[in-house]
């Protein structure tokens, strides 16, 4: 009997997502053994071994990994072929999938996703939250917002809206250990750090005219953890000083629940960025919300940060919000 290549195809690919060979063939209807049977039926024809499996663990092989990248694409683009061909070329339908860090994806990305989902009923979601890089191709991700460049020229990047980062701390925190003047005050404070899957985040630039500093945070006295809305709430808690980017710290700012920190230190960034694949940038339904992306970050950079969206060389707006009151 021939192969069933796109079956097998899609057999490995939801493996691969799930993790498990059993749970991938309840998902498409097959059961265990004949799962078993369909994925070395596979590897037998490609003459490679796509998964290294032990009763408790499916973990793909280099081949694996390699062969996993192209079977999105091709599967991807069998799906919106499918799509286009059934809905015409003015429907948008199927799922896109996006990635955003966790702070930004659980207040402001979200918002703008119930909107958008609102204009196009037959769309559907998937949003991975996460303060890590993602490998759109491996993670499965349509769209990735991050704040900063992809270091792949495999990506497709679409400037969104300029960023930056500043240093936020409670009012309660400054009351009780002061505010930092230099960056050289800051070797006796506590931190908040964001730790990702390429280590801790605490490195710390700053730059006046032509002068840099940097600061390191001893871990071993920060508290620390790999989700950006929580410290979010540990630093409004008051338990340190946390860097947070401008959009997400703009609201605290501007309640007054977090303060800015040597806002005359605050170095440029290259701004927020959509990252997509080359090769689904053309894809009605991702097209579709980027371009849905775009006009929201560009009223955002106006109605959210407002006097805030300042060149960071220009800083007498964020000077201003932490002055104390006369």
């Amino acid at each position: 009997m021939a192969t069933d290549r796109l079956g097998d195809m899609r057999l490995f690919v939801e493996s691969a997502a799930l993790g498990s060979l059993s749970a991938a063939g309840r998902k498409l209807g097959f059961s265990p053994a004949a799962a078993s049977a369909r994925l070395s039926k596979l590897e037998s024809a490609l003459h490679t071994k796509l998964f290294d499996r032990t009763t408790r663990q499916l973990r793909l092989t280099e081949e694996g990994r390699l062969y996993l990248q192209h079977c999105w694409i091709a599967l991807q683009a069998i799906d919106d072929a499918e799509a286009v061909l059934q809905a015409g070329q003015t429907a948008v339908r199927g799922k896109v999938r996006i990635s955003a860090s966790a702070d930004f994806g659980r207040n402001l990305l979200n918002q703008w996703i119930e909107e958008f989902s609102g204009a196009h009923p037959e769309l559907t979601m998937a949003l991975t939250l996460t303060d890590s890089l993602s490998n759109l191709l491996q993670d499965d991700i349509d769209i990735a917002i991050r704040f900063g460049l992809p270091g792949s020229s495999a990506m497709v990047a679409r400037r969104m809206a300029p960023n930056w980062r500043v240093l936020c701390a409670s009012p309660a925190y400054l009351a009780r250990y002061g505010t930092p003047q230099t960056p050289a005050d800051l070797v006796n404070h506590r931190f908040i750090v964001l730790v990702t899957a390429a280590g801790p985040l605490n490195d710390f630039y700053f730059s006046k005219g032509a002068q840099r500093w940097s600061h390191t945070v001893p871990m071993d006295r920060a508290w620390e953890t790999n989700d950006g809305a929580l410290a979010r709430a540990w630093a409004l808690a008051g338990h340190g000083i946390a860097r947070k980017t401008i959009w997400d710290a703009a609201d605290d700012i501007r309640a007054g629940t977090l303060k800015v920190l040597l806002p005359d230190f605050i170095m440029s960034e290259v701004g927020v960025y959509a990252i997509l694949h080359r090769n689904r940038y053309t894809m009605p339904r991702v097209r579709v919300l980027l371009d849905f992306l775009t006009d929201r970050f560009g009223r955002a950079a106006d109605d959210l940060l407002g006097d805030l969206a300042y060149l960071p060389e220009d800083r007498d707006a964020l000077a201003a919000l932490t002055r104390p009151a006369e």
